[in-house]
């Protein structure tokens, strides 16, 4: 495989770990132990860190040392407002669309994400909450909408890996967030679907500036 698909390759794996909360604000990731963990060599993990530097997800420290970006109270604050502007928008398109493959797919979604909350692997929950929103926007089939939330880099801000049994509340919150929102979908319950999304994305924001 050429360095550049390597790196590429390199890139969408932290990027899938920083957006899913698996690695939090502050955590140096370095450069070797990547190279180790993925196989790759340090000039592929050293092009991954300038491109997610150049998307405000990593920067690098005076010293030296490569880190995950931390969240501030005003950033998490933007993200809930931007994450509400377009998910409300994704989900007038779907419940006009009406597809019940869709709906299916979030179903499928929702016990993945209980299934690993039970047997305890909270990493791939996390990764299973960004799948979820991700699906939302992506089966609108509106490419400029997608491209505008791939591009904005969303990040999940609120379920935590620390301590996840501390957090047991906040998964199990979450998982009946996520299927009342579906419910809402397949019922035909618009209002329904946009309330609880809300009411998600506000318990996310409040939780994190708490935590």
């Amino acid at each position: 495989m050429k360095e550049d698909s390597l790196s590429y390759k390199t890139y969408l794996e932290i990027r899938k770990k920083i957006l899913s909360n698996q690695l939090v604000g502050g955590v140096r990731l370095v450069e070797s132990a990547w190279a180790k963990k993925l196989d790759v060599s340090r000039v592929a993990i050293r092009e991954a860190f300038m491109r997610l530097a150049g998307e405000h997800l990593v920067e690098f420290g005076e010293k030296g040392g490569c880190f995950v970006k931390k969240i501030t109270p005003d950033d998490i604050k933007e993200i809930r407002e931007l994450r509400e502007l377009i998910e409300v928008g994704a989900l007038k398109i779907l419940f006009n669309k009406r597809d019940k493959d869709v709906i299916k797919e979030l179903e499928l979604i929702c016990d993945d994400f209980t299934s690993m909350v039970e047997k305890g692997y909270f990493g791939g929950a996390c990764e299973a909450d960004v799948r979820f929103h991700e699906k939302i926007i992506e089966s609108t089939g509106n490419e400029r909408l997608c491209q505008i939330y791939n591009n904005s880099n969303i990040p999940l801000f609120h379920l935590k890996l620390g301590n996840a049994l501390s957090h047991m509340d906040d998964y199990k919150q979450t998982d009946m967030e996520h299927r009342k929102i579906v419910e809402a979908l397949k019922r035909g319950d618009f209002s329904q679907s946009v309330d609880t999304l809300i009411e998600h994305l506000d318990r996310g924001e409040r939780e994190s500036i708490e935590f």
